[in-house]
Formats: structure tokens, C-alpha cells, sequence
């Protein structure tokens, strides 16, 4: 059995069950297909690896030279743990995820969220800043920065500006709301981390 299904994130929308809105997300799950299977006795762990074929080679057969150059036919590669491997696995076929998910599951959604680029601390670690009245000059600023500043040294892990967003985050137990067979999409209500075409792995809470 496998332990989840990689997607790629579509967007947002939104279905309607006994008239009240329902906000989901859209993740596709089609043009995965097996690149490789790991086994116990030769890789030490059960995996299944799986690859998502760029648009323009969709409609071509697949090949085993497209292994030798996989950053020119897929996307991506990712890997899947298993806890037994199905047996009618095998190299180069499709792999269709849509059966390992069904409407009413519960999963967790891992994936890397939007960057952000340069921020300081207010908008990084959620500070405070100055007073924004009576005259204080304070503003937006970080503060004092560690005992050891005169020295020109600072506490390691001390809250400053830098680099915001680009990290993995988990969002637990969402309820699995639709899912299409024919488009191969499934809809997860509420919101997952990443922008829209960014990949996520969905497994079982």
C-alpha cells in the first residue's frame, strides 16, 4: 500500500453542497508515471518513484531513454514509500493515484509555501514595531540586537530580517471533498501551501 499520491496544485475554487459554499482547492493528478521501483532486498526500503512528463511529451509513447535525460522529459521526480508494492507495477506505466483517494477521506497536504522574498522582522516573526504617534522614531526596526552587539557578535537563531517564505509546511486533516476520475483532480477543502502550478504530496491522516 502506498503512503500518499504527489499532485500539482491548480488553484482555488469553490463547490456548493446544500446551499452553502464550500472553498476548495484543485490539485491535478494526471501524467504521473513510473520511472522506477524500489524493492526491500535491493534498495533496503519499498518505494515506487514517479515522474510528471512535461506537456509537450504527453502524447508520445514513453521510452526508456527518457530516464537518461529526466530533467528534459519530466518536471519532476518524487517518491513514494510503500508499504507492500501491487504487484502489476512496472517501469514506464501510467500511474493513475486517483484510485488511492476517495470523496469523505481525511489527508495532510505537505508542500512548499509562496516566497516572499526580503522581509523584515514585522512582517517575518509578526513584531510589533513603534508606537505610531507622539513622536517616536522606532518604526519598523528589529531593535536591540543582543548583549554581545559591541562587540560585533550576535546570539545565534536572534529574530532578524532576511529571507521569508520557501518553507515546508504540513496542513493536517482535510476533508478530501471531490474527485474526478476523468480529469484525474481532486478537491481538498480549504487552502494548501504553494502557488499554483507548485507540487504537493497528499497522504491519508
Amino acid at each position: 500500500m502506498l503512503t500518499g499520491v504527489w499532485g500539482k496544485k491548480i488553484g482555488m475554487t469553490q463547490l456548493f453542497s446544500n446551499d452553502k459554499a464550500i472553498p476548495v482547492t484543485v490539485i491535478e493528478l494526471n501524467r504521473w508515471i513510473i520511472t522506477q521501483i524500489k524493492t526491500a532486498d535491493r534498495d533496503g526500503y519499498k518505494a515506487i518513484q514517479v515522474g510528471l512528463v512535461k506537456e509537450k511529451f504527453t502524447d508520445k509513447p514513453f521510452d526508456v531513454a527518457w530516464l537518461k535525460k529526466p530533467n528534459e522529459y519530466f518536471y519532476s521526480l518524487r517518491e513514494i514509500k510503500a508499504t507492500d508494492l501491487p504487484e502489476d507495477l512496472s517501469v514506464g506505466s501510467d500511474f493513475d493515484s486517483t484510485q488511492i483517494l476517495a470523496a469523505g477521506d481525511i489527508v495532510n497536504v505537505t508542500g512548499h509555501s509562496k516566497g516572499k522574498g526580503f522581509a523584515g522582522v514585522v512582517k517575518r516573526y509578526g513584531f510589533a514595531g513603534g508606537p505610531a504617534s507622539h513622536g517616536p522614531r522606532f518604526g519598523r526596526r528589529p531593535g536591540s540586537l543582543s548583549f554581545m552587539r559591541s562587540q560585533g557578535r550576535i546570539v545565534k537563531g536572534k529574530k532578524m530580517p532576511g529571507h521569508y517564505g520557501t518553507t515546508q509546511h504540513t496542513i493536517e486533516k482535510l476533508n478530501v471533498v471531490s474527485v474526478d476520475l476523468e480529469a484525474r483532480m481532486v478537491m481538498v477543502k480549504g487552502a494548501v501551501p504553494g502557488g499554483k502550478g507548485s507540487l504537493v504530496f497528499l497522504h491519508k491522516a
